[in-house]
């Protein structure tokens, strides 16, 4: 069995690779882990591994020595078919872990049944970890090429430090284009996504040249298209880019391309518009290089008849012709096309080529723009969601990466609200904060006026381009919105700059205000999940997956949390708890885990009964191994403060129990528990909570859960936070600050909702995390729970000016007052749930649905 090779781009873990160490040039080998080292001046552990495991008679060693090592990079590749495969099949994609001792670096291959550690973001780069058992997996076709396999490893924490400055021990690992260990093919994949281009292969340092005319004939893309199917050689084409598409990756195991890649690029001269196709190869060698609105020159090409499933973008001239009979190819070979990027300067007027034009509209035209139409847009980013992925199919391993934010471009008080999926532009997707000029194109119409909500949202397309920064040059910068846009954001002030926010919660779409219409977009199928099955379903979520899901049952508890409370409290559920007892977070303590070739992913199995509103996480009785499980919902910490760092740094609180008021009250007992501003517990619960069946509990608020105040002292910071977890290790730049110590962009806090199944065998502790401020909410809006959840991702007009602002102790006891209201009534329950990685799940709740 074999992988598919690749090229990952340069980064910090090879700083250095190249220096001259007197040791290596004795211990460094060619070949693969077969050969031994000699004497050498620092030992090392890796060295050691590789002499223990050639010298066994077996393939496969537990090591007598065990120190930690730290994760450097984590890559992914395509596995292919060979005949040594055997039911059942390995999955579809393989890893790569490069490791470090001090001393050297080794790449080394994850055994496929361990790959579930990376899936929930527990293996990842900047942790120590400790390796037990390794294999030694040899290539029979190549000569000494051993490889070093990863069979049990307990994954630890993450470092402060780690060192990227040691040699590999393998010289071939460290050679340039950077193959894994496994397959023929040349590159590795981005480790999130199969869109975004990753590694040397990608070429960008294709430029215009001058090119002479004088012995070239050229034909028009009208003509090209009435005489094609009679012609054996096509003259070149003269060009201009309208649109670029992002990338397409299609790779299969039993697929042996290179580099299967596609890409579409419009292209349009004076007689119409056509789409060209790079295939695999040229990809990587001219994907990153051509821009919208480039000149080229096509010699070379093929020509076949268009795919008629593929619907091209309309031209923004509506007098252009577009040509949908014929697709234009371009291949490295067969033939081998010849691009040429012509400078603007020698372009001619007689070529007539068509200028690049935008549709740019303003947030206050985008009321009227019908649902589906395509627009540009550019303004100020006032927010930036963490980056989410979702499965592009049921039991695909394949996901869509994607993030939500918001544009202001002064024309009206409502943002655009964009979801922005990958574009295939890392450098520019990963790099987007707040305060930034942000300009997006091809964004398509997303709109339903019939519910409420109104959903007006604008989406990606397949030829969507964003641009951050060197906006001075590029084409639309000549259009007048972005002109007046543009000057709007040179006189903003410092206080309206000021007030934006970054990552956290973000509950988007809003679902519609009746059951009876969000069932409409779902699958029969898909419409509830018993409660009973919550924990399946978090367990087969893989990191930053995002997922929606409907349980029915009967609202028993909820308790208002203040946004400035310096420690977190305990659940809802356990305000009748003596505070005695052991909450959750004291009974969990962060450790490492253990995880051996063949093991499952890690699952919540503790106690069912009373017990299990002890703790969410269970600590396994001691054995041989150690092996320590954890739930999903485990390492809980406080909710952030707006205090200085000095005050929140280092400081560690243990969650209290609470008891609301009335709740030591002997004449309380067999009554409903008295409504209080701080939360409510109905009587029903009281009589079962202490004989159910289980109870799951996520209401605890991770720090990644939290959107924050944007500061852009620490941009880079935040931006690293709600990224996706690199590939390759970063050094950070001094002391990091942690995401704790930023103050929260709430204002209302959150609510701890503890919901009853309707058998009354089984409960779960969520949370329920209002999405605006207080002052940005009239009180009218938020006078029920059912019309506070409504609300919890409008954007409703200031209420400065227009009424009193709201005290958040009032509202919120005006929503527990309301929830209380609904004691014993069979609710429908839409939970938002997120893989945020490393054993962490949110669990957030979204709506409540009563019976119609």
């Amino acid at each position: 069995m074999s992988g598919e090779s690749g090229q990952p781009e340069a980064g910090p873990s090879h700083a250095g690779l190249y220096w001259q160490h007197p040791e290596r040039n004795q211990v460094g080998v060619p070949g693969g882990v077969i050969r031994r080292a000699g004497s050498q001046r620092h030992s090392s552990w890796i060295q050691k591994v590789i002499e223990q495991i050639t010298g066994s008679p077996k393939q496969c060693v537990t090591l007598s020595e065990v120190v930690p090592v730290s994760v450097l990079a984590v890559q992914r590749y395509l596995l292919e078919d060979e005949p040594r495969d055997t039911v059942p099949k390995l999955p579809l994609y393989c890893y790569d872990v490069t490791i470090s001792d001090g001393v050297y670096q080794e790449k080394c291959f994850l055994d496929p049944s361990l790959n579930f550690l990376v899936y929930q973001n527990i293996l990842k780069v900047g942790i120590e970890m400790r390796i037990f058992r390794v294999s030694c997996l040899y290539n029979e076709k190549r000569l000494g090429q051993g490889i070093l396999c990863i069979d049990k490893v307990h994954c630890g924490e993450t470092l402060d430090v780690v060192s990227v400055e040691t040699p590999f021990r393998n010289r071939e690992q460290e050679e340039k284009p950077e193959r894994p260990l496994r397959g023929s093919r040349s590159h590795y994949l981005a480790l999130w996504n199969n869109e975004d281009p990753y590694g040397d292969i990608w070429k960008t340092n294709k430029q215009p040249e001058e090119f002479n005319f004088n012995n070239t004939k050229i034909i028009s893309l009208s003509h090209l298209e009435m005489t094609w199917s009679n012609r054996k050689d096509f003259p070149a084409l003269l060009v201009r880019i309208l649109h670029k598409s992002k990338l397409r990756y299609y790779g299969k195991p039993n697929r042996r391309m290179i580099e299967p890649y596609q890409s579409y690029l419009e292209v349009a001269d004076s007689s119409g518009m056509v789409s060209v196709i790079m295939w695999n190869t040229l990809c990587p060698e001219w994907y990153k290089s051509l821009k919208v609105g480039l000149i080229l020159l096509l010699q070379d090409y093929s020509v076949k008849k268009s795919y008629p499933f593929r619907i091209p973008p309309d031209p923004v001239d509506p007098h252009m012709k577009l040509i949908s009979t014929m697709e234009i190819c371009l291949n490295l070979r067969d033939p081998p096309t010849n691009i040429v990027i012509i400078p603007e300067k020698q372009l001619k007027s007689e070529w007539k080529l068509p200028k690049l034009s935008n549709r740019f509209i303003t947030r206050s035209e985008l009321d009227e723009m019908p649902e589906r139409s395509i627009c540009d847009v550019v303004g100020v980013l006032t927010f930036v969601g963490r980056v989410q992925r979702t499965k592009k199919k049921e039991n695909s391993e394949d996901f869509w990466s994607y993030r939500w934010i918001h544009i202001a471009d002064g024309t009206s008080e409502l943002p655009f609200i964009v979801q922005l999926f990958s574009t295939s532009q890392p450098e520019v997707f990963e790099n987007i904060y707040p305060m930034t000029c942000f300009v997006c194109t091809q964004l398509k119409v997303v709109r339903n006026n019939g519910q409420v909500p109104n959903l007006l949202y604008l989406t990606t397309t397949n030829e969507s381009r964003i641009f951050i920064a060197g906006h001075r040059g590029q084409p639309y910068t000549y259009d007048t919105k972005v002109k007046k846009c543009m000057q709007w954001i040179k006189a903003k002030t410092d206080s309206e700059v000021n007030n934006t926010a970054m990552g956290g919660y973000y509950p988007y779409p809003p679902v519609p205000e009746t059951f009876s219409k969000y069932s409409r977009f779902i699958k029969a199928e898909l419409l509830l999940t018993a409660i009973s099955e919550v924990r399946k379903v978090i367990e087969v979520l893989q990191y930053r997956e995002q997922k929606r899901i409907a349980i029915q049952g009967i609202i028993a508890a909820i308790k208002y949390i203040p946004h400035h409370r310096s420690a977190m409290s305990a659940p809802a559920s356990e305000t009748l708890q003596n505070d005695n007892q052991p909450s959750t977070s004291q009974a969990v303590r962060r450790e490492g885990h253990h995880y051996e070739r063949g093991s499952k992913r890690p699952q919540d199995d503790g106690p069912a009964g009373s017990q299990r509103s002890q703790s969410t996480s269970v600590i396994s009785s001691v054995s041989a191994k150690r092996r320590i499980v954890q739930g999903p919902s485990a390492n809980p910490v406080p909710v952030p403060q707006p205090h200085s760092s000095a005050q929140t740094k280092g400081s560690r609180h243990h969650p209290t129990s609470y008891r609301g008021r009335g709740s030591s009250s002997a004449s309380s007992k067999g009554k409903s528990r008295r409504v209080s501003s701080d939360g409510w517990e109905s009587q029903l619960w009281r009589a079962k909570r202490f004989s159910l069946r289980d109870h799951l509990h996520y209401s605890y608020v991770h720090p990644e859960s939290i959107p924050r105040k944007f500061i852009l002292e620490h941009g880079k910071f935040l931006a690293q936070q709600y990224n996706t977890q690199p590939a390759k290790y970063i050094p950070p730049e001094g002391q990091p600050p942690k995401l704790d110590e930023f103050p929260s962009a709430r204002s209302l806090g959150h609510f701890e909702v503890t919901i009853l199944g309707l058998n009354h065998e089984i409960a779960i502790d969520v949370p329920f995390l209002p999405m605006y401020s207080p002052e940005d909410v009239q009180t009218s809006q938020i006078d029920t729970f059912l019309t506070c959840m409504n609300y919890s991702c409008a954007y409703p007009p200031e209420a400065s000016g227009r009424g009193r602002v709201p005290d958040p102790k009032a509202v919120a006891g005006d929503i527990v007052k309301a929830a209380a209201e609904l004691d014993r009534v069979h609710i429908i329950c839409i939970l938002d749930i997120c893989n945020l990685g490393d054993n962490k799940v949110e669990v957030c709740l979204q709506k409540i649905y009563t019976p119609e």
